[in-house]
Parts: structure tokens; sequence; C-alpha cells
């Protein structure tokens, strides 16, 4: 079935099926509780070492867009000085031509606003721990489409309806197909991809795919 048809029809046959979204959800629990509790001591130390780097939050917490439209805040370790803002207009203001960059990436190579240790946790994707918490509330699962911003629906076109049908991951095929150097428009497509043929044999795949990408650090910045 082709994407089109897909959002045209609203309708996700496995994605409705509820042994299916069980299994998938008793999955996420256990090994978000899991990880959690096999990560605790890297989580009391990474959050020392933020602390102590630059002054602001330990936890950056923001309001993303989740299954069904709804909103909820996605949890990170801060990784940005607290005055990011400021930083990233003088940024655009002195080279301009990163501005097209980042509106078709939503992301910066050279991310001004990053600290010395936010630059290693998002290379090495550390910064992303604390949504094992969002994964084990509900909000978020394992694998499925990265969750997106509020001001970043617009972005997302017919898109949107397909990434509202499913919780957003943790991982997904946007972080196992290129990462940050696939486009916005692609990713979207990804997350329609993902929609159309999603399984739990799909997921399990992603999980395995999602741990050689992390340790080489691809399209990581």
């Amino acid at each position: 079935m082709h994407s089109e048809e897909i959002l045209k029809s609203g309708i996700y046959s496995r994605l409705s099926n509820p042994m299916y979204l069980t299994v998938k959800r008793i999955m996420d629990i256990a090994l978000a509780a899991l990880g959690l509790l096999i990560t605790s001591p890297l989580l009391g130390m990474i959050a020392l070492l933020v602390k102590i780097e630059s002054r602001g939050a330990i936890f950056f917490c923001q309001w993303r867009i989740g299954e069904g439209g709804r909103k909820f805040l996605l949890y990170k370790f801060r990784t940005m000085y607290d005055h990011s803002d400021q930083l990233l207009g003088d940024y655009f203001r002195g080279d301009p031509t990163q501005r097209i960059s980042w509106e078709q990436f939503q992301k910066l190579h050279n991310d001004p606003r990053l600290t010395r240790m936010g630059k290693f946790l998002r290379r090495s994707s550390l910064d992303e721990l604390p949504q094992l918490w969002n994964i084990l509330i509900g909000e978020m699962s394992l694998v499925g489409p990265r969750p997106i911003l509020l001001d970043q629906r617009e972005m997302y076109g017919p898109a949107y309806y397909a990434y509202i049908e499913m919780r957003p991951g943790l991982t997904g095929l946007w972080q196992v197909t290129g990462r940050n150097h696939v486009s916005f428009a692609k990713r979207a497509q990804l997350d329609v991809d993902y929609a159309a043929n999603w399984s739990l044999k799909l997921d399990l795949n992603i999980l395995l795919r999602t741990v050689p990408v992390v340790i080489r650090g691809d399209g990581a910045f």
C-alpha cells in the first residue's frame, strides 16, 4: 500500500491490533525499567557533570507532540548554555548560510549553543537517556517516530496524520537511516513508512540496528 493511500484512509490495521500493541507496551515497560536501573550510576554522574560545567538546570524539558496529537514534556540532559537563543541568533548573523542548513535539517554541524559536555552527550546520544522515563510512563515507546516540536507540525504536512497514530520513539527509522544527515522532509516520509509497515519484527530490527549506530556516532551532532 502506498503512503498516500494510508494517509487518505487513516487506517493502520497493525497499529490497531490490541495484541500487538500490548506486547509492544510490555516490551517498552520491561526494557525502560531495566535501562533506568542499569544506568542509574551513569545518570547520576552525567547529572553532576552537567551541573558543574555550566549554569542552568540539569534536565532540559520541552513540549513535544505525541500520540493522538497530545502534548507531553520530553526529558533530556541539558546540552546547551542557558542563553542559547542569543548564541544562535549571533551565529546566523555571522554566517547567514547556516540558516539554510537549519531550515533544511533542523540541526547544525557546529552548534554554538552546545557546551563541551553537551557535545559529548549529543555525539554519544547519552543526552537521550532521561527519555526512558517518558517510555516508562507511556508517553513514548522504545521505537517510533522521533517526537516533533510544536512548531514543526506544519512542516510535517500530510505525514503528520501518520505520525500521531503512534507513540514517538527513543529510536526509529530516522536514527538508523542517516540520522542528522537526513532532511526533515525525508524524516517525515520515514515516519509514514514506519506506520505503513509497523510490526514487532520491525521494532526489534530497528533496536538491533540502533546499537552500532550509537556506538559509531553515525550522523550525531
